[in-house]
C-alpha cells in the first residue's frame, strides 16, 4: 500500500504499517511540469451523503476507504466495486458525536482490515471477502463516547483512541490482538489514583477529564514507540479542574506492546481553550544546530509549531505559525511551557469575558499536513479564527456537552479580510509562512506533498488543487462536486502513478459556522451553497 508524499514523508493519519523500516516513496512521475495535465480516471459513490473524510488505502491494486457506516474495496484501476461492508448502530449514536458523523480510515494488515465504528467497536474485516471476523467492544457508547478515528498497527498490535472530550469521559488508548480481537491493555489519558500525574487533578475531577484520543497516532519501528496526540481536558472551563491536568492538550510516546508511557510533553497545561493535543506528530529527521535530530513535528491547535525530540520529549522549537494569537505570549524554551498573557490570566483570575484567538477550531484542527525532506518545508491547512468566550459553572449530565462556557455569548470573531483559512507552506523550526493561499471558507482536509514537488488538498466548496512547493503556484484544479473534507493520497501500479481523495461535505467548521457565525453573512452563504454527496475520485496524468 502507498501512502503519499515525497521520499519518507507521511501526510495522512490513516492506519500505517511498517515492520522494520520506513519505506521512500520516489514517486515523481506526476510533478510540477505535468501535474496540469491530471484527468480523472473513475469516481465512485458511497450513496452516502454524511462528511467523508477517510483516507484510500490501496493494497494489491484494490482501494479501500470508509464511511460512517460502511467499509468499501474497489478495484484500483477501473473503480467497479469489488465489495462493500455495511453495518449499523445504535439510532442514538448520532446524538453522541460532537462535531461530525464522519470516519477518517482504516489499517491493513495480514489479510484483515481493521476499522472503528461511531458506537466504539473495533472490526476486522477479511480483505478478499469483506465478511466480518471480530468485533470489539472498546466502551459502552452512551455514557459519551464514540470513535472515529483510523486504528494504527505497530509491532503486532491493533490501537485505537476514542472520541468524547466535550462529554466528559475519561480518555483512553487502546491495544488488540490483530487476530482474535482480545483487548491486550488500556492506556488512561487522564491520570487517575495510583497513576503517575494523579497529583495533576484535583479531587475526583478525573473521573469526567476528557483527554480524547480521536486523532490516529504516528509509529517509529526503529525507536518502537507509537507517538499519539491528546485532547481537551473536561470541562473547558479549567478552574474546575486546577493543576496541569496530565496528559490533556499533549503528546505521549507509548510502547506498543504494553502501552507503557515512556515520555510525555504537554503542549498546553491546563488548557481553558478547547486546544486539543490531538493533531498528527510528523516524524522526520531534521538538522538543528549542525545536529542531525530524530524528531516529530506537530502544528497544534493553540497555534504554535513544536519540535519535540522523539526518543526523549525534549522540546527543540516552539513558534506561532498563525497570523494572530493572544492566549500566551510565547513558549518558554526552560520549561517547555506556555507564557499566558494578560487576557488568559485575566479569565482565570476573574472568570471574565474574553476574546481569544485561536478559536477552539485551533490554528490548526485535525486535517493533517505533509513534510518534505526536499524543502524541508511543512504544509498545512491554517485557520485564522478567534472566539468571544465566558467560562461559567459546569454541570456534569452524562453524554451531553460539559463545557462550562455560556453559550449565549459565544461567538466566532474573523479577520477584517474574511480570510479564515490559509493553505501555508512553512519551516517548522521557525513557524515562519514561505507562501500561503487565503480563502472565505477555509480549507478543512488533509495536503499531501510529493517527491515531484507538488502539493495536493481539497478545497471546502470542492476543487481538488496542486501547487507547486516551492513558490505556491496553483498548477492544477477540479471541481469534484461536493466539498472536500478528506486526505489525498498516491500510489502506483503498472508503472503508472495515480492521485486519490475522498468527497463529501460535512464536519465541524460546515456544522458550526453558521450556528456561531450568524453575523458572516459571507461565509454562511458560501457553506450554504455546497452541495452534499460522498464519493472517492482518482486522477492520474494521461
Amino acid at each position: 500500500m502507498i501512502f503519499g508524499g515525497g521520499d519518507d514523508s507521511l501526510p495522512g493519519t490513516a492506519g500505517v504499517h511498517f515492520k522494520k523500516h520506513r519505506p521512500r516513496f520516489p514517486f515523481k512521475h506526476v510533478n510540477t511540469g505535468n501535474v496540469k495535465d491530471l484527468v480523472p480516471v473513475w469516481s465512485y459513490s458511497f450513496g452516502d451523503n454524511r462528511g467523508q473524510e477517510s483516507q484510500p488505502l490501496v493494497h494489491e491494486g484494490i482501494m479501500y476507504v470508509t464511511t460512517h457506516d460502511s467499509t468499501h474495496a474497489i478495484d484500483a484501476k477501473t473503480g467497479l466495486r469489488v465489495w462493500t461492508h455495511k453495518f449499523e448502530y445504535p439510532p442514538a449514536t448520532p446524538r453522541i458525536v460532537c462535531c461530525g458523523i464522519v470516519n477518517r480510515g482504516a489499517a491493513i494488515y495480514n489479510g484483515l482490515l481493521y476499522r472503528a465504528t461511531l458506537d466504539a467497536h473495533v472490526i476486522a474485516l477479511d480483505m478478499k471477502t469483506g465478511k466480518e471476523v471480530w468485533k470489539s467492544q472498546a466502551i459502552n457508547f452512551k455514557d459519551g463516547y464514540s470513535m472515529t478515528m483510523a486504528p494504527l498497527i505497530a509491532n503486532d498490535v491493533v490501537i485505537t483512541g476514542i472520541s468524547g472530550g466535550e462529554y466528559g469521559i475519561r480518555g483512553f488508548i487502546d491495544g488488540w490482538d490483530p487476530k482474535t480481537g482480545a483487548h491486550l491493555w488500556r492506556r488512561y489519558t487522564i491520570a487517575g489514583p495510583g497513576e503517575k500525574g494523579a497529583d495533576t487533578w484535583p479531587g475526583d475531577t478525573y473521573k469526567h477529564g476528557g483527554g480524547p484520543t480521536w486523532i490516529t497516532g504516528t509509529y517509529d519501528p526503529d525507536l518502537d514507540l507509537v507517538y499519539w496526540g491528546v485532547g481537551n481536558g473536561g470541562p473547558w472551563n479549567a478552574e474546575f479542574r486546577k493543576g496541569d491536568n496530565l496528559y490533556v492538550g499533549a503528546v505521549v510516546a507509548l510502547k506498543p506492546k504494553t502501552g507503557e508511557i515512556a515520555w510525555h510533553y504537554q503542549f498546553s497545561p491546563n488548557d481553558p481553550w478547547d486546544y486539543d493535543g490531538v493533531n498528527e506528530n510528523i516524524i522526520a529527521d531534521v538538522d538543528i544546530d549542525g545536529e542531525t535530530k530524530k524528531v516529530i513535528i506537530h502544528a497544534d491547535r493553540n497555534g504554535f509549531m513544536y519540535v519535540v525530540d522523539r526518543t526523549n520529549g525534549k522540546l527543540l522549537k516552539a513558534n506561532q505559525f498563525v497570523d494572530k494569537l493572544n492566549w500566551a505570549d510565547g513558549i518558554d524554551m526552560k520549561t517547555g511551557r506556555p507564557i499566558e498573557s494578560a487576557i488568559t490570566k485575566k479569565m482565570r483570575k476573574e472568570g471574565a469575558e474574553v476574546q481569544v484567538w485561536p478559536s477552539a477550531l485551533g490554528g490548526k484542527n485535525w486535517f493533517p499536513m505533509a513534510y518534505s525532506p526536499k524543502t524541508k518545508m511543512v504544509y498545512a491547512n491554517t485557520l485564522e479564527m478567534g472566539m468571544n468566550y465566558k467560562p461559567v459553572e459546569p454541570k456534569f449530565r452524562k453524554a451531553t456537552f460539559y463545557l462550562g462556557i455560556d453559550f449565549g455569548k459565544f461567538q466566532w470573531l474573523f479577520p477584517e479580510d474574511n480570510q479564515t483559512g490559509y493553505l501555508r507552506a512553512m519551516d517548522p523550526l521557525t513557524g515562519k509562512t514561505k507562501w500561503k493561499v487565503g480563502s472565505v471558507a477555509a480549507n478543512w482536509g488533509g495536503t499531501m506533498v510529493t517527491a515531484g514537488d507538488v502539493v495536493f488538498t481539497g478545497t471546502f466548496t470542492g476543487q481538488f488543487k496542486a501547487y507547486d512547493a516551492n513558490s505556491g503556484k496553483e498548477l492544477w484544479s477540479f471541481q469534484t462536486g461536493s466539498g472536500i473534507i478528506g486526505q489525498p493520497m498516491t500510489w502506483e501500479q503498472d508503472g503508472q502513478q495515480y492521485v486519490s481523495i475522498s468527497v463529501g461535505i460535512g464536519g465541524a467548521y460546515r456544522n458550526f459556522i453558521p450556528v456561531f457565525g450568524a453575523k458572516n453573512t459571507k461565509l454562511n452563504a458560501v457553506i450554504a451553497s455546497v452541495p452534499e454527496g460522498g464519493s472517492v475520485w482518482t486522477f492520474a496524468v494521461k
